[in-house]
C-alpha cells in the first residue's frame, strides 16, 4: 500500500513539474512577443514628436494671409510676420548698406490698428518717424515703403494701442513696391499749411501715394476719408529729407466715397510735392448713378 502510494505521489509530481515548467514557457514567450512588439511603438511615437517640434523644410505655419508676405519654392505662403502686442516694441536691424529700402506692412484681425514707426541710423537719430491709425486692419492694412540708405538701419515698431489690439507686423527687405510712372509724373506742389484732396471713383480699390520735397524736411499728415469727417486711416509723416528719404504708400479704399486729403504740416517755407493715383482698379464694379445724385449715403458698399 506504502509502494503504490509512493507511486500515485510522484506520478502527481511529475504532471505538476510538467505543467509548471509549461506555464513558464509560455509565460516567457508572451512577454517577449509583447516587448518586440511595443518597440516600433515607441520609436513612431518618438518621431512624431520630433515632427512637431522641427517641421519639415517648405512647411507653411501660416494662419492668414499678410499683404507682401513672400511666397516659398512650392508655391505655399510664408508668413513671416511677428505678433506685437499692445504696449511692446519690435525692431527689425540691416546692417548691409545694400538695403536701400524696406516694405512695413501692418495688419490685424479687424480691430483698430495705433503704431508708431520709428527709422534709427546710428544713436539717437531718427531721420523718418510717423504715426499710423487704421479703424480696420484687415480691411485696410498699412503698406508703407521706407528708405534706408547708408546702412546699418533699424526700423523700430511700437504698438500704442491697448492690450486687446495686437498688430501682425512684417518688414520686407526684397520685392519692395515701388510707384508707378502715372504716380511720378503727376506730383503737384503743395505749399506749407495747406492741403490737398484727392477723390476716387468706387471701383478704385487702392491708391498710391508719393510724397517727397526738393531736400528739405518734410512734414505732413494722409488722411483717407469715407464721408464726412469720418476717418478710416490716418498717417502722420516726418522725415528729415524729403528728397533722400521720399515716402511712399499704397492705401487700400474699398467701398465707395473715399477721398483722399493731403495735408502739408510744416511751415510755408517748406513745400512739398504729392502724387496720388491709383493702384488698382476693380473693372467689375460699375459707377453708375447712386441714390441721392453724386452724394454717397452710408459709407462702405451693401450698408
Amino acid at each position: 500500500m506504502r509502494d503504490r502510494i509512493s507511486e500515485d505521489d510522484l506520478s502527481e509530481l511529475r504532471s505538476f513539474f510538467v505543467r509548471l515548467v509549461l506555464i513558464m514557457a509560455l509565460s516567457l514567450l508572451c512577454s517577449s512577443v509583447s516587448f518586440q512588439a511595443g518597440a516600433p511603438m515607441g520609436a513612431a511615437t518618438r518621431s512624431a514628436v520630433s515632427m512637431q517640434l522641427a517641421p519639415a523644410v517648405g512647411e507653411s505655419t501660416n494662419v492668414g494671409f499678410v499683404p507682401g508676405a513672400p511666397v516659398s519654392q512650392t508655391g505655399q505662403l510664408v508668413d513671416s510676420s511677428i505678433l506685437v502686442q499692445g504696449g511692446s516694441l519690435r525692431t527689425w536691424s540691416y546692417r548691409s548698406p545694400a538695403i536701400e529700402q524696406v516694405q512695413v506692412v501692418l495688419s490685424t484681425e479687424g480691430r483698430p490698428l495705433d503704431a508708431d514707426i520709428e527709422l534709427w541710423h546710428g544713436p539717437d537719430n531718427t531721420p523718418c518717424k510717423m504715426r499710423v491709425y487704421v479703424e480696420n486692419g484687415q480691411l485696410r492694412p498699412f503698406s508703407a515703403v521706407v528708405e534706408t540708405p547708408r546702412g546699418p538701419n533699424t526700423i523700430a515698431i511700437r504698438n500704442i494701442g491697448q492690450i486687446e489690439f495686437p498688430i501682425a507686423a512684417n518688414v520686407i527687405a526684397d520685392s519692395v513696391d515701388s510707384p508707378s510712372p502715372d504716380c511720378l509724373g503727376s506730383s503737384t506742389t503743395i505749399q506749407g499749411g495747406a492741403l490737398r484732396t484727392y477723390p476716387f471713383d468706387p471701383s478704385v480699390d487702392s491708391v498710391e501715394v508719393l510724397l517727397k520735397t526738393d531736400g528739405r524736411p518734410l512734414n505732413a499728415r494722409i488722411e483717407l476719408l469715407q464721408g464726412p469727417n469720418n476717418n478710416k486711416q490716418v498717417i502722420e509723416l516726418y522725415t528729415e529729407d524729403g528728397c533722400d528719404r521720399p515716402f511712399f504708400c499704397v492705401l487700400e479704399t474699398p467701398g465707395s466715397g473715399n477721398v483722399v486729403r493731403i495735408v502739408n504740416t510744416a511751415p510755408v517755407e517748406f513745400p512739398m510735392t504729392a502724387g496720388v493715383v491709383p493702384h488698382s482698379i476693380n473693372n467689375e464694379m460699375t459707377s453708375g448713378a447712386v441714390l441721392g445724385g453724386d452724394v454717397v449715403i452710408g459709407g462702405d458698399i451693401g450698408w
